[in-house]
């Protein structure tokens, strides 16, 4: 998923919604539920690209639609190393978006990080809807 890992990288946040399904499912690594959508998981993105810092991808894993792209970043001094596991459609655009991060404190700094940001992310949604 070139396309996608060349917005994120670049930080280009719309060029990364236009790298999704309309009918993606975006999983959380500090959530329960996934959270369905291209208005909602869009959001969702734009919050990560705001709490991430000095985000850089390490190494990228293709097997046909599923494609693992392994990366390192830092919230409020913590690092993190995380995979972001996307899977195809059939247009080539994102339908399955898994993130995991560890170690278990930066899994505790991003889910802070992102729980301040869940208003503006709902709201962003809602207007993109």
């Amino acid at each position: 998923m070139k396309a996608f890992r060349k917005a994120v990288e670049a930080g280009d946040t719309e060029a990364m919604a236009a790298c999704l399904a309309d009918d993606v499912v975006f999983t959380s690594p500090v959530a329960f539920a996934p959270y369905p959508g291209k208005a909602l998981t869009a959001a969702i993105l734009r919050g990560v690209m705001r709490v991430f810092e000095n985000f850089r991808y390490e190494r990228e894993i293709i097997d046909g639609q599923n494609h693992a792209l392994v990366f390192r970043t830092e919230i409020g001094g913590k690092e993190i190393q995380g995979c972001d596991f996307l899977h195809l459609n059939a247009d080539g655009l994102i339908d399955e978006f898994t993130v995991m991060v560890r170690p278990l404190s930066g899994a505790q700094a991003l889910s802070a990080a992102m729980a301040a940001q869940f208003e503006q992310i709902k709201a962003e949604a809602l207007e993109a809807s």
